[in-house]
């Protein structure tokens, strides 16, 4: 279960170090050596998520191979339109991006706009339990804000 809060520094390439622990996670292991990477995904404005590749994309095989089934047995009749927004979404949400020495990866474009962090700024890194989430700092302070009052009550029903 990933946890976790720090804040790091956005640098002038759009260029982020995370925490050791939580590169290693979502990276799939140490990622002092070449080869290691991740799955950025776009989740709202204000977030991004990082995911273990392997993970992200079983998630979205199955979720493919639910719609794929309801339109071949014609359950998916009359809503093409959502269908097709459904694939947009998919086509621009994520992209696999290299995690460098020490951590550090670089926020592509079309996805700094969401975070909407500019160069210098700052970004916190969360551990979400199953990923790792990027805020624009006011993003996860009004998040947070919202939703620490249920955590008990979430926490009990979760750990029933």
């Amino acid at each position: 279960m990933l946890t976790g809060e720090a804040i790091r520094a956005l640098d002038e390439r759009y260029r982020l170090t995370l925490p050791a622990e939580l590169a290693e996670a979502v990276g799939g292991g140490p990622v002092a050596g070449q080869g290691a990477e991740c799955l950025i995904a776009k989740e709202r404005p204000g977030c991004l998520s990082l995911w273990r590749r392997d993970a992200w994309e079983e998630k979205q095989r199955q979720a493919e191979s639910i719609v794929s089934s309801k339109l071949a047995t014609g359950r998916l009749d009359g809503r093409l339109g959502d269908v097709q927004r459904l694939g947009r979404l998919l086509s621009t949400r994520q992209r696999t991006i290299p995690i460098a020495g020490r951590g550090r990866i670089v926020i592509p474009e079309g996805f700094r706009e969401l975070l909407g962090v500019e160069p210098g700024g700052n970004v916190s890194v969360v551990g979400a339990a199953v990923c790792v989430e990027l805020w624009r700092p006011e993003a996860w302070a009004e998040w947070i804000g919202r939703e620490m009052p249920g955590f008990r009550e979430l926490f009990e029903e979760l750990a029933r």
